[in-house]
Formats: C-alpha cells, structure tokens, sequence
C-alpha cells in the first residue's frame, strides 16, 4: 500500500550487539548533516536508532526542516518532520534529504528511528508517542527514494507505543522494546519473524511500577536496552521516578489524602522537577521463552511492579540522588553488562556527574568519570578491540542555564574519556569537536554509534546534534567518521 501521509502504523528493529569499541583516530573528522533540525533531532538512550550502516553505506533519519508557528495561546512553537538521507563513507558525500512525512509535529517524541530488514529494505517508524504512528518501508532495497511515495506502509507492532527502541535478534527476527502508553503505562516488546508483517511477544508487561499502587500513585520508568552477543537475551535497564504533577490542594492536605512532602527530595530537602529518575535497576529477558531473571538469576512475575523492583532488581540504590536519561549499555563478550550513568551528587540537583557501573567480584561498584552540566546528557560507552572503554560524554562549566527549548534537555562539549584499567581510573582523551570559527558556542547532545542491520558497532563512526541558540530551531546534526581504513574492515561484514 502507498503512503498517503495518513496516520497508520509500523515498527522494525535489528541487531546482535556490538563487537567492539570506535576508534577513530587522530585523523577523524566531523560530516554535518541534517539542517535545520529540532530539538532531540536524534534522540537520546531512549529511542533508537537514527542511523543503520548498510552495504558500505549509512542511512540517516532525523527531525528537521524545522520551522516556527503560532499556537492558539500566541505562543511561538517549532515544528519539524521526518527526513532521511543517505552518506557514502568512501566519497564522503551525502544524498540530497527526502522529507517521510507531509505532517509536521511539534512533539520531538515524534521523531523517526530506523532498521534495515533481512532483504536490504529499510524501514522508518515515527509518530509514535503514546499513540498511533507510522510505519513505512523503502520501495527499494537499500535505498531511501526522492520522496515519501518512494515508501509504502507496513504493520504496526502494536496501536500505542513510545520511546521505541529496535534490533535484529537470533534467528533474523526484528524485536521493538516500546512503552505501551502514556508515562504511567508499562513497557513491553513485539518481535516480528517476517520483516515486520506479524509481530508477538510476552503475556505479560514487563514493566508496570504503579500497577499495584492504587488511586494517584504515578511511579514511572524509563529504560536503557541492548541485545546479547548471540541475539538471545535483551539486557534492561531502568531507572524509576513519581511522575505525580497535579499539585496538592488544601483539602487533599487537611484530609492526608497526599502527602505535601511527596514532591519534595528527601536529600535536597525541596522540589526538584519530577523528571528527575531514580536508582539503577538491571533484569535479563530470554527472548526464546520470556522468562525474566534479576543480576542474581533470580526468575521475576512481571509485570514488575515497585515493590519487586526495590527488593529484586535494584543494582544502585541512589539514595534520592537523580537523573534525566537512562544510562547508556555495554554488553561484552561473556554477556557482562556495564553501564554509563550521568547522576547528581548529594550536596545539590545541579551538580552531576558521569558513572562508570559494572559488577566486580559480584558485587555492583561505581567510579566518577567526569562532571556533567545537565540531567537530560546522553553519553555514549563503548569499548575498543585492545580492551580500553571509552566514554563519549557532554559536558561542560556548572549547570547549564536553560533559556529556551533547545537547552531544555542538556548540551556541552562532547568529550572522549578513556579507562585502560577496566573502569577504575579515567583520562580526557580529547574533545570531539573544539570550538572554532565555524560552530562557535555550539552545545552537543545525544551522542550515539553508528551499527550494522545485526546491531555491530562500525568503528571510527559515532552521530550527535548540536544547536547555538537556545530558543530557535537551527539544530545541526554530525557523523564523527574516523580513519578511511577502518573501512575496508567495516565493509566485509556491513549486513
């Protein structure tokens, strides 16, 4: 069926993990693309990915062509839409950009991910938050076409999804992890066997903290995912916070219906905004049988409610220190799992910094990297093929002073940070991108790798965006393309 730009729906996603680290050179240099995005033009830990790295090729897919309008209250929003391209690693050029979708939407939630299926086609899903959205596929085998007729509608994996998160799982099936509903719904997966025509998945929710809670209680998560080596396990973390909003009134607070004190941070002692999430919770899934075990082995009832996920599956308790995104995931050889975590500190909400958190001797242990300047900073772990880890992190002086919708989610200076003691001591490598004469005052977020359709990191290849002004929409986005002869590797194994 052609597209006809109305909503409809479809969901993919591909891959077994990463196989290794980036490692971009000195010689590594920065490709823009993308102009004229949105905020979270590529998006954070939570939807993903924005970019697949097919026969010796890159597709991109992005929030742009931003523009301006008039609300009905007379306030001024931004508004953008889905748009593709593609990048030749070997020229080093890119496509001319093809708009997906005649509907421009102001909710950066709306933004596409994209997933290349058993036979070379690409698929894009957007639309998607907490409603309907779309799913289109390319008409043509590795190829993005010169405009959204070139794309024809596929299936949706479920009516409702958000924060959708895709990869290629064991036996070439395509898995998309996804919130069910809105921020008190639970989270769950479909996966598809056909390239997206069907879809199944568990009984049961994974995820559902407040299903247990009663009237006004609105405990919500957000999650961080990465497959195993061999494409069996889908490793889950997340993070939990009281999304509650309505403010208490007097009567609620004379009858002790609410608790006045709820919204209010025990270790800061006053509100903090209820975006801030809270401790590091971790659980294995086997996607053969949909059993879901804790750090322990322990088999969970899911769905997992917030009783269970305290007593079971917390691996950090942060003790009311927060953050905004769910950490970034490595998964190694042996099926170990490690995390970057960006966290405030105990003396103030506005005082952050990056976590390296891997289990050692059994046991969960922590260790600073380096200071971050935002809760909503979305890093990057990754490891190379001599062993180091390596950290790909925004940071930047003191908190960043929010002025617009552009900074609202973070932003720095992306530095590398590099530990070649298996996490226990870090050094600043270098900053990706040094300020110059070209993008002056820029801030960056969202750093994320580039992968293959099986979900193998491409080495010297990471993406990112950046913006200067912090009210209007002239975001930029960036590929980090590193030595050309990480290349010629790369290419005999980019299905």
């Amino acid at each position: 069926m052609k597209i006809k730009m109305r909503k409809y729906a479809l969901m993919v996603f591909g891959g077994l993990i990463a196989a290794s680290g980036f490692q971009a050179g000195e010689g590594s240099n920065i490709v823009p693309f993308g102009d004229k995005g949105a905020v979270k033009m590529l998006y954070d830990a939570r939807q993903r990915p924005q970019a697949v790295y097919l026969n010796d090729q890159v597709f991109l897919v992005y929030n742009g062509d931003a523009r301006m309008r008039n609300t009905n209250n007379s306030k001024r929003k931004s508004e953008s839409v889905p748009m593709a391209l593609r990048y030749d690693p070997k020229s080093r050029t890119l496509s001319s950009p093809v708009i997906l979708s005649e509907n421009y939407s102001s909710d950066h939630h709306d933004g596409p991910v994209v997933w290349a299926d058993t036979n070379d086609r690409l698929h894009v899903f957007y639309g998607w938050h907490h409603d309907l959205g779309t799913h289109i596929v390319s008409d043509q085998p590795m190829g993005i076409g010169s405009s959204h007729d070139d794309w024809s509608e596929s299936t949706a994996p479920s009516q409702k999804m958000s924060y959708q998160w895709t990869r290629r799982i064991h036996d070439e099936r395509q898995l998309v992890f996804y919130r069910t509903d809105g921020h008190y719904s639970s989270w769950t997966y479909r996966m598809s066997s056909d390239n997206g025509v069907t879809w199944n998945g568990p009984a049961q929710d994974v995820l559902d903290l407040d299903i247990h809670l009663g009237k006004d209680t609105d405990w919500s998560t957000y999650t961080a995912k990465e497959i195993s080596r061999d494409g069996r396990y889908l490793h889950l973390a997340f993070v939990a916070y009281d999304d509650y909003k309505r403010p208490v009134s007097a009567q609620e607070k004379a009858s002790g219906e609410l608790d006045e004190r709820r919204m209010q941070n025990p270790l800061y002692d006053h509100r903090v905004p209820s975006n801030y999430k809270y401790n590091l919770y971790y659980v294995k899934i086997d996607l053969q049988t949909h059993e879901v075990v804790n750090d322990k082995g322990e088999m969970l009832q899911t769905p997992i409610d917030r009783a269970t996920a305290n007593s079971k599956c917390i691996i950090w308790d942060t003790k009311w220190r927060g953050g905004g995104v769910p950490p970034s995931i490595w998964v190694d050889e042996n099926d170990e799992v490690s995390f970057l975590h960006n966290l405030s500190d105990v003396h103030h909400e506005e005082s952050l910094s990056y976590h390296y958190v891997r289990r050692v001797k059994g046991e969960w242990a922590q260790t600073r990297i380096t200071g971050s300047n935002h809760h909503w900073n979305s890093g990057l772990l990754s490891r190379s093929q001599n062993g180091s880890l390596h950290a790909y992190v925004p940071t930047g002086e003191g908190y960043l002073d929010v002025k617009g919708d552009m900074d609202r989610y973070g932003g720095g200076r992306v530095e590398e940070w590099v530990s070649q003691d298996q996490g226990y001591t870090w050094r600043k490598r270098r900053e990706l991108f040094p300020s110059g004469k070209q993008y002056p005052s820029w801030k960056y977020n969202n750093v994320q790798a580039v992968r293959r359709p099986n979900g193998t990191v491409v080495d010297g290849m990471l993406i990112f965006y950046g913006w200067r002004d912090p009210v209007n929409p002239v975001a930029q986005a960036f590929l980090l393309h590193g030595e050309q002869r990480a290349y010629s590797r790369a290419s005999a194994d980019s299905r």
